[in-house]
C-alpha cells in the first residue's frame, strides 16, 4: 500500500496528539507496535467481558470503562510508536490495525447487546452503522490518498469518551425505561439510537458529497461526455438528410 496523508481533525486531537507523542518517546525498547495492537485488542476483550458481567453487578461498568482506556492506549499508540521509531510497515500495519479494529468493534457492540442496558437488535444496528463508516474511511483512503478517521470532529477517541460518560451516568442514575408509542426503550437504548442516526446520516452525506467531488475530478467522466456529444453531433446531419 502506498503512503497516504493523515487527517485527524477531532475535538480531542489537540490533547491526544501531544499525549501520544509523549508516550511514544517514553516507551521501553521492548514495547513494539505489535504489542500495543495486542494491548488494544485485550482492552476490547475486557470491555466484552465487563458488559456481560453487568448482568451480575453494575460495578462492572467501571471495568468496561477501564477497558476503553486500555483499548485507546494500545490502538492509538501503536501507529504513533511506529512513526516515532521510523519502523512503519504500511501494508502490514494498515492490514493488521484495521482488521483488529473490526474485531474490536464487533466485541464491543455485541457485548452491549448482551448487557442488561441495551436491546441486542439496537446494538447490531449500531454495529452496522459503525462498520459502514469504517469501510468508508478505508475506501476514501484508497481513492483519495487521505486517511481521515474523524468527521464532524468526532472520531474513535470521542466515541470511547461517550461510552465512558454513558457508563458513569447509567451507574449513578440507573437505566430508566421510557415508553413511546407502545415501544419501550431504555436510556442507553436512546443514546445508542442517537449515535446510530449520526453514523447512518454521516455515511449517506459523505457518500453524496464525495461522490460528487470525485465525479468532477475524474477525467474519465469528461471523456465520456465528449464522446456522447460527438456522437450526437455526428447523428444530426443524417437526420437532416432523411427529412429533406
Amino acid at each position: 500500500m502506498t503512503e497516504h496523508k493523515r487527517e485527524i481533525p477531532m475535538f480531542l486531537g489537540a490533547l491526544e496528539r501531544p499525549a501520544l507523542a509523549w508516550l511514544a518517546k517514553r516507551m521501553p525498547a521492548w514495547v513494539t507496535p505489535d504489542i500495543l495492537t495486542l494491548v488494544g485488542f485485550l482492552g476490547s476483550v475486557l470491555i466484552f467481558a465487563s458488559y456481560i458481567l453487568t448482568n451480575v453487578s453494575p460495578w462492572f461498568l467501571w471495568l468496561a470503562s477501564l477497558g476503553f482506556i486500555i483499548n485507546w492506549f494500545g490502538d492509538s499508540l501503536d501507529g504513533t510508536l511506529a512513526r516515532y521509531r521510523q519502523i512503519e510497515r504500511p501494508k502490514y500495519g494498515f492490514f493488521i490495525d484495521h482488521t483488529v479494529d473490526a474485531i474490536d468493534e464487533m466485541l464491543i457492540f455485541f457485548s452491549l447487546g448482551l448487557s442488561p442496558y441495551v436491546h441486542f437488535n439496537l446494538a447490531a444496528v449500531a454495529l452496522v452503522g459503525y462498520l459502514l463508516m469504517s469501510s468508508l474511511v478505508y475506501i476514501l483512503t484508497i481513492v483519495s490518498g487521505v486517511f481521515r478517521i474523524a468527521y464532524v470532529r468526532i472520531g474513535p477517541t470521542e466515541m470511547r469518551g461517550f461510552a465512558i460518560i454513558a457508563n458513569a451516568i447509567i451507574f449513578f442514575i440507573g437505566n430508566p425505561v421510557y415508553q413511546l408509542m407502545q415501544v419501550s426503550f431504555t436510556l442507553y437504548d436512546g443514546l445508542l439510537v442517537g449515535i446510530s442516526a449520526l453514523l447512518y446520516l454521516g455515511f449517506i452525506g459523505i457518500v453524496i458529497v464525495k461522490g460528487r467531488e470525485f465525479s468532477k475530478e475524474d477525467p474519465a467522466t469528461y471523456r465520456k461526455k465528449r464522446v456522447r456529444k460527438q456522437r450526437k453531433s455526428a447523428a444530426v446531419p443524417e437526420q437532416d438528410g432523411v427529412v429533406s
